[in-house]
């Protein structure tokens, strides 16, 4: 049975992309919800989520593994290991949900299907928030629709993600209700219930459509993490860059958007001069910008990926990673630091004891980068107001937008170089379920795809796939009045979470009292 957990947890994860194969993902769950009601206990029932968690979070995150392969301070096979090591962590939400789910129902009587949704809505928001959170991949990715329909992903701004995963927990119930139902021979019955989660998943919902005012030129200028960090091809890659970005309407008002990790140039005065020269064409950041801005042209405005370091007594002791705005003059105009940064990617925790033990980064360097503040809007005038989210930052639920000052739109630029076949589709789904939740268009500039423009319903208007240099031309879709969820953000899922809880102890008073 362990194997067979393990395998179904698996299957689970087949739902999200690049597969979307939602199908197993109810089948899977159903079969974990059968283990925790036959356990004999709280614990076995623990086991049971944990096994299933193990094989879930290995197969979704095995796109990890991928990035071991452009560290040379670390062996590749220790990407396997690492994406493991990181499930047996991981796997302990569902074996706490799976726990919590079979105390309460065996202490109460509570109805178990109510009470898992709801502690797998309680615990999948832990996930993304203990320990600077790791919130890849929440069931409710297998909702999503294809590139042109949202699916049951557009009730998201009701619900918000993670009490969308919980419906798909009880969508996966009907499922098991279904078959129960069959085996007692009401067949009708049983089609019906089991009919009921695939309309759902299946709706031809397909957004308010619309067009805004704002142009755009996003690039993709497909830089692939075995040469990204070459100086001797810094200035091909800024060529290509260029070519990509240069005006077709001269003088018109447009936003230029470049991914994370496209621009080697330090933009910035102030570093020590060897910075510069290491990476720089001009070994000058003031002509550095002059030359972006005269690519882009007049009446355009460059937001783009770049690096800013921390100067203190004259030594270059850490960086941000960070957004900067370039007017066509070449003058920086705002910037945004990304606040939550990726651990063992841009900073080693406990560097002091790590490091002596030969681990590193994953990113090259030894400059550890530290955190913004957090969600901003920057007001570009009649380039709109941008909200900022750099890679990493737009799978977190509900931390993605500044609610006191709500963006026009929210620029993601990302290198998804290291993340294989596997990540670059899942990154992109979060972002479309992050626009439908905040009622928010998204875009998305990645050094190798897949880049992409998202309405704020969800639906993909414009991409450019995998590993293609491209360039997307358009306007930006029109935002949304303010969602429910943007207003009141994981309140609201927490809010179904016990709505969820409280339904299930209903059911227990009700036993008793028959």
């Amino acid at each position: 049975m362990p194997l067979a957990l393990i395998g179904a947890g698996a299957l689970a994860a087949t739902g999200f992309q690049p597969l979307a194969l939602w199908p197993f993902t109810l089948g899977a769950l159903a079969f974990l919800i059968v283990r925790i009601e036959l356990a004999g206990s709280a614990r076995s029932a623990a086991l049971a989520g944990w096994l299933f968690g193990l094989g879930h979070f290995t197969l979704g995150n095995n796109w990890i593994a991928t990035a071991f392969t452009y560290q040379a301070a670390m062996p590749a096979w220790l990407g396997w290991i690492a994406v493991v090591l990181l499930a047996i962590y991981l796997a302990i939400y569902p074996a706490l949900a799976a726990f919590l789910a079979a105390w309460l129902a065996r202490r109460t009587g509570a109805a178990l299907l109510p009470a898992f949704a709801g502690f797998w809505v309680l615990t999948e928001y832990l996930r993304a928030t203990l320990f600077t959170g790791f919130a890849w991949n929440p069931l409710a990715m297998a909702a999503l629709g294809g590139f042109n329909r949202p699916g049951l992903a557009a009730i998201a701004p009701w619900t918000g993600t993670y009490a969308l995963s919980g419906l798909i927990v009880l969508l996966a119930g009907f499922w098991l209700l279904a078959w129960r139902t069959a085996k007692s021979g009401r067949l009708h019955a049983a089609a019906m219930t089991a009919a009921f989660p695939v309309a759902l998943m299946l709706l031809p919902w397909h957004g308010h459509g619309g067009e805004g005012r704002l142009a755009y030129t996003l690039v993709q200028p497909n830089i692939g993490q075995d040469t990204i960090n070459d100086p001797s091809l810094y200035e091909g890659q800024f060529q290509n860059i260029a070519r990509l970005s240069l005006p077709r309407t001269p003088g018109a008002t447009r936003i230029v958007l470049w991914p994370e990790g496209g621009l080697p140039d330090y933009l910035r005065p102030g570093y020590p001069q060897f910075f510069y020269n290491a990476t720089t064409y001009a070994a000058d950041p003031a002509m550095a910008r002059a030359r972006i801005g005269k690519v882009i042209g007049p009446g355009s405005l460059l937001l783009t990926g770049a690096t800013d370091l921390i100067v203190e007594r004259g030594e270059v002791s850490a960086a941000r990673n960070v957004v900067t705005a370039l007017g066509a003059d070449g003058a920086i105009r705002g910037s945004y630091a990304k606040a939550h940064l990726v651990p063992y990617g841009e900073y080693l925790p406990m560097r002091a004891w790590l490091a002596p033990l030969g681990l590193s980064r994953l990113v090259s360097g030894s400059l550890d980068f530290l955190p913004g503040p957090g969600p901003r809007t920057l007001d570009m005038g009649v380039q709109g107001k941008a909200g900022l989210q750099i890679c990493y930052e737009i799978v977190f639920s509900g931390e993605v937008a500044d609610r006191a000052h709500r963006p026009d739109y929210i620029f993601n630029p990302s290198n998804d170089g290291w993340f294989g076949a596997w990540g670059p589709p899942q990154h992109l789904a979060q972002a479309r379920m992050r626009a439908i939740e905040e009622g928010i268009p998204v875009l998305r500039s990645t050094t190798t795809g897949i880049s992409a423009v998202i309405d704020a319903d969800g639906v993909v208007r414009q991409f450019v796939p995998r590993l293609t240099a491209g360039r997307l031309d358009g306007l930006v879709p029109p935002a949304h009045a303010s969602t429910l969820f943007a207003r009141l953000g994981n309140r609201l899922a927490l809010a179904w979470a016990l709505l969820l809880l409280g339904a299930a102890l209903v059911v227990a008073r009700r036993r008793r009292g028959r």
